[in-house]
């Protein structure tokens, strides 16, 4: 199938077959794409938990509203918010200059300022809503890639976020903003009998 098509074929998955795995060469598709997903001046500043373990998704599933799709998927992509920006920002420069502080002075410090002043303009609770737009975009290049993969996935906003922040056991810089699982779909699931609705392309795109 071509990528579009392949956009078609998926769907936000509710009930996953537990018996099926993901390839390791797929799910690691899957984390390039997010790696590689465009953010406001390359920051990334977000982070991505990748949970395999059983026992904490049962508890992600129970401040979750119980959905199947945490404990059935072959593992959870929970995506973080961050606001530690100060932090995120020098190492960004140290490590785009090599370690070398002449080249970070002399070649990257236009850079630099501009994206400090940029990004630590926020507070630090406006900062945590800003970078859940970069947490999105790359949310958005996992469900892109999984699909082309023809791997399953769903989308999830439907959690207790401060209580999966304390099961993961995060400091006061990450907040759990989206959850991705990803395994494959159970043939039974009754989201497949139902049409896919898209509006059509008179109604999202406009032409000025």
């Amino acid at each position: 199938m071509s990528f579009l098509e392949n956009l078609n074929w998926r769907y936000a998955t509710k009930k996953f077959d537990s018996t099926k795995k993901v390839s390791d060469e797929n799910l690691q598709k899957i984390r390039d794409a997010i790696r590689m997903a465009p953010t406001s001046f390359g920051v990334q500043m977000f982070s991505v938990i990748e949970v395999v373990d059983t026992e904490i998704r049962n508890k992600i599933k129970d401040v979750a509203w119980k959905q199947s799709q945490i404990t059935d998927s072959d593992r959870v992509f929970v995506f973080l918010s961050r606001n530690d920006g100060e932090a995120r920002i020098d190492k960004m420069f140290a490590e785009m200059s090599g370690g070398n502080e002449e080249v970070r002075k002399n070649s990257l410090k236009e850079y630099e300022d501009m994206v400090r002043s940029s990004v630590l303009r926020h507070d630090p609770k406006d900062l945590l809503n800003w970078s859940a737009k970069q947490a999105y975009l790359a949310l958005g290049f996992a469900l892109a890639a999984a699909a082309e993969l023809n791997v399953d996935s769903c989308p999830m906003e439907g959690f207790d976020a401060t209580k999966v922040k304390e099961i993961l056991g995060l400091g006061d810089e990450f907040m759990p903003v989206v959850m991705l699982p990803v395994g494959y779909r159970d043939e039974t699931d009754e989201y497949l009998k139902k049409s896919k609705f898209r509006f059509p392309e008179s109604e999202i795109l406009i032409k000025k």
